[in-house]
């Protein structure tokens, strides 16, 4: 495997440089994060320079590129301290572009070319998080209509998405079979539709985007309003969970070099007891297992994005991709705060901004026991 950047890779990110030193400062982040204000801004800026798009079908608008690439930028973002959520666009509405009606897909498509979420997921409820078979929102027909009740948690970007993609089954299915994954669909839902209930969370970290719980009483759909296969929703759902669980690994990876690099500089500068901190042994040896981490993050992204792209199964690689950057990323960026000392927890370091933003990414997308699951399930398995 060659992990070499090509020519393009490289010119590429070198214009991505460009746009975050002028549109993405620290001070702007500090603003963004203290005012709990989504960064807007840079998203436009992201859009306007053709990252918005990236990897997006090029009948949509968008520029298709290899899944290294999307790394490489998703890395690359962080790395300079912006916000995980602005790139990635391509891979959250793949459900929609697989199994969407034209209806659906020209109604998501513009608001992601209008810098917006193409949709929420409503995936997570308060009794399903990793128990995913556990989902409890129903739909029932009645006179030609379709109704949704239930009730969806942790909706990152509910207040500004115009719809969700509902998970749901059926409630005229019998107990026994209701249970199982085959009884969910998928559903398209304006999120102002009249039953819609938005109420939002207050969170430790990610102040840049909200998230909330959505309930959903008697919120009335049309038949047309069904994503792909009844009854398939939940296959559906899983489309592209690999890659994006190998995208949060990027995007850690990337907060693992900002809080690394930050932290080497301040330990050459910081001066204790008539010497650098970069003379203390111990601070030298936070700075080698830190580097250690972060080069093993790396090969596992850049490996298992060279998998998917020569079409080889990812199902143990993506596991454990997310749960090795996952952890390693929250030791390194504790590290960098530990070298900064007092001002690294303070609001005016971004490092304590990252220290709490990533602490969230070892339950999203997959909790570390979900991973050590799936992994060491399929791992076992082998050796039978």
């Amino acid at each position: 495997m060659d992990f070499r950047l090509t020519e393009e890779q490289e010119l590429l990110l070198e214009s991505l440089d460009e746009v975050i030193e002028r549109d993405c400062t620290e001070e702007y982040m500090k603003q963004c994060n203290e005012e709990g204000r989504y960064p807007q801004e840079f998203v436009d800026a992201l859009m306007e320079s053709g990252f918005g798009l990236l990897g997006v079908p090029e009948e949509y608008g968008g520029t298709p590129v290899d899944i290294t690439t999307m790394m490489l930028v998703a890395e690359e973002i962080t790395k300079h301290g912006g916000p995980h959520s602005v790139f990635g666009q391509a891979l959250s509405i793949a459900d929609m572009l697989e199994f969407g009606s034209e209806e659906q897909i020209s109604q998501c498509m513009e608001q992601i070319q209008a810098g917006k979420p193409g949709f929420v997921l409503g995936f997570t409820e308060p009794q399903a998080g990793s128990d995913s078979s556990a989902i409890a929102t129903t739909y029932t027909r009645k006179n030609g209509k379709v109704y949704i009740n239930g009730h969806k948690t942790f909706m990152s970007n509910a207040k500004r998405a115009k719809y969700m993609l509902c998970l749901a089954k059926n409630a005229e299915e019998e107990d026994g079979a209701a249970n199982k994954k085959s009884a969910f669909s998928m559903w398209w839902m304006p999120m102002d539709a009249p039953g819609v209930k938005i109420e939002p969370l207050k969170k430790i970290g990610w102040h840049f985007m909200d998230t909330c719980e959505v309930y959903m009483e008697d919120v009335e759909l049309e038949e047309k309003d069904l994503v792909g296969v009844e009854g398939n929703g939940f296959m559906q759902a899983m489309l592209n969970f690999e890659v994006e669980r190998l995208l949060i690994g990027a995007e850690l990876l990337g907060y693992a070099e900002c809080a690394f690099e930050d932290a080497a500089r301040y330990a050459n500068q910081r001066v204790t007891f008539g010497k650098p901190l970069a003379d203390r042994q111990l601070i030298q040896e936070k700075i080698t297992l830190m580097k250690m981490k972060i080069e093993n993050m790396r090969n596992m992204v850049y490996r298992t994005a060279w998998k998917i792209e020569n079409k080889e199964s990812v199902q143990v690689d993506s596991a454990l991709t997310k749960l090795y950057c996952g952890r390693s990323a929250c030791e390194i960026i504790d590290d960098a705060l530990q070298i900064m000392g007092g001002i690294g927890y303070t609001t005016d370091c971004r490092i304590s901004r990252l220290w709490l933003d990533s602490r969230v990414q070892r339950i999203g997308g997959g909790t570390d026991e979900i991973m050590i699951h799936i992994a060491g399930r399929a791992l076992l398995k082998q050796y039978r």
